[in-house]
Formats: C-alpha cells, structure tokens, sequence
C-alpha cells in the first residue's frame, strides 16, 4: 500500500492516544456488535468477531465493556443496530477511495460523507467506481525496532504469507483473508505485537500524489475516518514519506 500503509501506521499510533477520550473504543464495539450479530457471539467459531475482540484488547478495552458489546450483538442486552455500507468516491490528485461506515442511520451517514468529501475536494461515485482497484487481504504491520527480519520472514511465510515489504519503520506483511489469524499468531509466536492486524482492501497499484495536493488528501483521510460512523477508510495514495512525517 506504499503512502497509504505509512499513514495507517501513523493514525494507529494516534488511535491509541484517542482512545484516551473513548473514540476508539466507540468504533471498536461496533465492530463487536455487528461481528456478533453476524456471526455469532463465540470468538472461536467467529473469525470476524474474533478479530475484534482482539482490536478491543489491543485498545486496552475493560473486558466488561466487551462481554457488553458481544451482548448487544447477540441480542442478549438492547442497543442501537447498526447497518454496514461501503462509498466509493476520489480524493484530491484523483485518488481512489472505499469507505466502510457501520451506521444507524445510512441516509444521514452517506449524506454526511458526501458532505466531507466535496468539502476536501473530492467527490462520491457510483457503486463499484473504484471497488476494482482494491482486493481483500489480511494485512499485519509489524514494528521494525527489535524485529529480526529474517526470523520474521521465515515465520510469517511458514504461515501462509504471500509477501512481506519494508516500509520505513514497520514491515508490512500481507496473506489471504482466511490466513489472518495463523499470521498473527506466527508474529506473536516470536515475541511480537503487530501495531496492526486486520482484514484491509489493498490497492493493486499507487497514484503519486504531487506535494501541493498531499495536505489536501491528508485532510480528506483525517475527517473520514475521525467520522464516528466510519470503520475503515481505504485509498490508493502515494505521498513522499518526509511529507507523511510532517503531515503527522
């Protein structure tokens, strides 16, 4: 994912400062009740829900707080019920972009969205615009301090990797969606926590984007996902690491 991977490591990082004022946690249990919902409230037999279960744990979430959410899920205790939808659209410098929102209320969500992305420059397309540029993949970032990336390597291959790239300060591991969880058991297996493991939409190529048009896409990425309604935000930018940094 080149600039947009760089910029993921960047918003984790910051996500976990968010959590502090309960943002995070927000998105985190909706993620638990809609995988609940879906799939059921056992983490073991719901990969999806398994998943994020961990991202809660990841986030420090109380454990109560989570048997809570997994409840809403199930229908075991009441609460909002929320809806899944993917919006396509394009960034400044015509960058592509997959918004994933959970909402309770899709005409006000995709109102809203329409809203930001004219705001930054952007606009909203039509269903499968730019859904074809993007394939399902399980993706593992990995901190490069104190990682031997031979071990590394070896590892994560012996668990089904499909390929392993070096991006600045964190290695980037990618595998087939059902490979997640054996991947990230492989990284913990040598001691590691991956600064990230999910289920992400991977661009096939990059657009780079010129150094005047970098703040305008940034800024677009930041109040996408800083939408309470929005999950996962995906594009297929490629900004010049210095620009990320100061950016950040």
């Amino acid at each position: 994912m080149s600039g947009h991977s760089k910029w993921a490591n960047i918003r984790i990082r910051k996500g976990r400062q968010d959590a502090q004022r309960g943002k995070l946690y927000a998105k985190v249990s909706r993620e638990i009740i809609v995988a609940a919902r879906e799939g059921g409230g056992n983490p073991e037999a719901n990969a999806r829900l398994k998943s994020a279960v961990q991202a809660a744990r990841d986030a420090n979430m109380p454990n109560d707080t989570i048997e809570k959410a997994i409840k809403r899920g199930t229908g075991e205790l009441e609460g909002m019920r929320f809806e899944e939808a993917t919006y396509e659209g394009y960034g400044p410098a015509g960058v592509a972009l997959l918004v994933q929102v959970q909402t309770d209320n899709t005409n006000r969500t995709v109102a809203e969205i329409r809203n930001l992305l004219t705001k930054h420059g952007g606009s909203l397309g039509e269903a499968g615009c730019v859904a074809w540029m993007f394939e399902k993949k399980g993706l593992v970032l990995v901190d490069k301090q104190g990682t031997e990336e031979d071990a590394l390597l070896e590892a994560v291959l012996e668990a089904g990797a499909e390929d392993m790239k070096e991006e600045d300060s964190t290695f980037e591991i990618t595998a087939a969606p059902e490979d997640l969880q054996r991947l990230r058991e492989a990284v913990e297996a040598l001691g590691l926590r991956p600064l990230q493991a999910t289920i992400a939409m991977v661009p096939h190529s990059t657009v780079p984007v010129p150094d005047n048009q970098a703040g305008k896409v940034l800024a677009l990425m930041a109040a996408l996902e800083d939408h309470d309604d929005v999950r996962q935000v995906y594009s297929n930018f490629d900004i010049a690491a210095e620009v990320l940094a100061s950016a950040a």
